[in-house]
């Protein structure tokens, strides 16, 4: 059994929270499910709205599936949760996404 199946029995037996669907966000991403991922980690941040991790990881689910304007605003909120928490580098790193991202499309 691999991690997404262990994560996703989990989820079924009722335990619910934002360390749970993060890591279920990241082991679909890893797993090349970048839609699947972005589902779980929009549940971690709704259930952690200062989850700074979750934010970034989001951003960049979103970003792999092609939602350019969705992983733009996960990163902007991710950058403002991130800086209010002091999460200094969490926030540097997302606006490096978020430039990067910025520039592709052209500004």
């Amino acid at each position: 059994m691999n991690l997404t199946e262990n994560l996703e029995k989990l989820l079924a037996t009722g335990r619910d929270d934002a360390l749970l669907r993060f890591s279920l966000g990241q082991a679909w991403l890893k797993a090349g499910d970048a839609a699947r991922a972005a589902e779980h980690l929009r549940r971690a941040v709704e259930h952690d709205p200062r989850y700074s991790a979750a934010w970034k990881l989001l951003g960049k689910a979103l970003a792999e599936a092609g939602d350019r304007a969705g992983a733009a605003e996960a990163w902007r909120r991710g950058i403002t949760v991130a800086e209010e928490r002091g999460d200094v580098q969490a926030a540097k790193e997302m606006k490096v996404f978020l430039r990067r991202l910025e520039k592709s499309a052209g500004g």
